[in-house]
């Protein structure tokens, strides 16, 4: 199986390289890069005994994989292309999420992290099922679901727009060459591969990154103050942002830090995809180091890719580059043979770190939400390969539309993450809420977001918001319905 695969994979590279932009070394390195992945997984086939080792790893992996896990997930390609963007064509705003970042995980480790453990539970939404019933377990397993499939869909397509690029295939043939490598790894490894491949992926692209700015700054050959001076001079490197209010402007500091907080104790605390990767390590108090420490490394991601977007601007900002090709216009036309190699192996890692963890995260929710945790292995391989197949499909018939690609992910898991994160908080208070309350709070959050989009407000108050409409309508539509119980008696 594992020469047969890597022989398959070898071809389907190999017929597309007449025609490809890429310089051979730069190609062998891309082929080397994608073999050893696949071999990998394949090497750890033998250890998924259960459904259990296949979606937790055995449960004993070290906090710091795990944390690199996260990091490598959350961000994907959306940072690596997507980031350099926003400071290419504006300036460090988006760094203010960052700081949101870390008080919002945070805030997972102290209020939602120990239910998780002292539950023992393999999908997160075990922990509603057991509070208010199988239904709204299936419901907060569907919600994560279509919120995966679309938001993963976005990423997917992020990296076959850069490896277009670069390479010069098309988004249909670097969709499936990618879909194809990681479901390879995935499927046979479980979540012992996919984390362990994530943490070397996250290295990876973080190196692509330091080595683009080392690029830049030789090809700029002037002092760290002087390149500094001009790019303030142009209004480039301004981070902290006051300008506006907390609902037009999601980059005034307020909105932005606020919004950064919902997200992140929304996306690390109730979708599944990142806290599977904690649940996978030995005990809460490592899931705690790694869930908290994942908030810094973000946030140093973000400062080194927003400033090689803004290096970026100081070579070609008077060149007519199109959105969210800045970063890849560089790779192409500054970054010589061999570097560019180890850069498109870096955009790859960033698209297959969450790829393949979003394909194993949505097969371990199918199997314990809707299965009742099937434990043959077989059969949750059967339902990864079926969500890889969907994801494949979704990154293929997405539209770029006019937005950055990084702000339509987000803006996607804002419709559904206020809703989650506030059946989560309800769920921990000792009144028994009727079902009919929970329903109409789940959809006025969503509808929320909806006439918010609808009447422009800053999209990074939309879980904010939403929290805030799950919450308050679920109290007050179950005292009404109990207050009126109570009239007719």
């Amino acid at each position: 199986m594992k020469v047969h695969g890597s022989m398959a994979l070898c071809f389907l590279l190999f017929i597309h390289y007449e025609g490809s932009r890429l310089h051979w070394i730069d190609f062998s390195l891309v082929i080397l890069f994608l073999m050893s992945f696949s071999i990998f997984g394949f090497w750890q086939v033998n250890k998924n005994k259960s459904s259990g080792d296949y979606f937790l790893a055995g449960k004993d992996l070290p906090w710091p994989v795990a944390m690199l896990s996260i990091v490598a997930t959350e961000t994907s390609v959306l940072t690596f292309i997507s980031v350099p963007g926003l400071a290419f064509r504006g300036e460090w705003f988006f760094l203010q999420l960052g700081f949101g970042y870390i008080i919002g995980r945070i805030l997972v480790s102290i209020f939602l992290l120990p239910s998780y453990f002292d539950f023992g539970v393999v999908s997160i939404y075990e922990v509603i099922g057991r509070r208010y019933g199988l239904f709204f377990q299936k419901v907060a397993s569907l919600i994560f679901l279509v919120t995966r499939i679309l938001a993963d869909g976005v990423r997917f397509l992020a990296t076959a727009v850069v490896v277009q690029v670069i390479t010069g295939w098309s988004i249909e043939i670097a969709v499936l060459i990618i879909g194809a490598v990681t479901l390879a790894y995935t499927l046979t490894g479980g979540l012992r591969a996919v984390i362990w491949i994530d943490s070397v992926q996250f290295i990876l692209y973080l190196l692509g990154g330091i080595i683009s700015i080392y690029v830049a700054l030789n090809y700029l050959d002037m002092p760290l103050n002087e390149i500094f001076s001009n790019l303030s001079n142009s209004n480039k490197i301004r981070i902290l942002n006051f300008e506006g209010s907390l609902f037009n402007n999601p980059y005034y500091f307020f909105s932005a830090v606020l919004g950064g907080i919902f997200l992140s104790f929304s996306s690390h605390g109730i979708d599944h995809m990142m806290v599977q990767r904690v649940l996978s390590t030995r005990d809460l108090s490592s899931a705690r180091k790694s869930m908290i420490a994942s908030g810094f490394f973000v946030l140093m991601q973000f400062a080194i890719f927003l400033f090689a977007g803004s290096l970026i601007f100081l070579i070609a900002g008077d060149i007519d580059i199109q959105k969210d090709r800045e970063f890849t216009y560089f790779i192409v036309n500054y970054l010589p043979v061999g570097v560019r190699g180890i850069l498109l192996a870096g955009v790859l890692s960033a698209a297959m770190s969450t790829l393949s963890s979003s394909i194993n995260s949505l097969a371990s929710s199918t199997v314990t939400d809707w299965f009742k945790g099937r434990s043959d292995v077989a059969f949750s391989r059967l339902v990864s390969l079926i969500w890889g197949v969907v994801l494949i499909g979704i990154a293929l018939i997405f539209d770029e539309g006019d937005s950055a690609i990084i702000i339509v992910g987000l803006q996607i898991a804002s419709f559904t993450y206020g809703a989650l994160l506030g059946l989560f908080l309800l769920s921990k208070l000792e009144y028994n809420f009727l079902p009919s309350s929970l329903i109409v709070g789940l959809t006025s959050s969503m509808l929320t977001v909806f006439v918010l989009k609808q009447n422009q407000f800053a999209w990074t108050s939309f879980i904010m918001f939403s929290v805030l409409a799950n919450i308050t309508s679920t109290v007050l539509v179950d005292y009404l319905h109990r207050l009126a119980y109570r009239s007719n008696r």
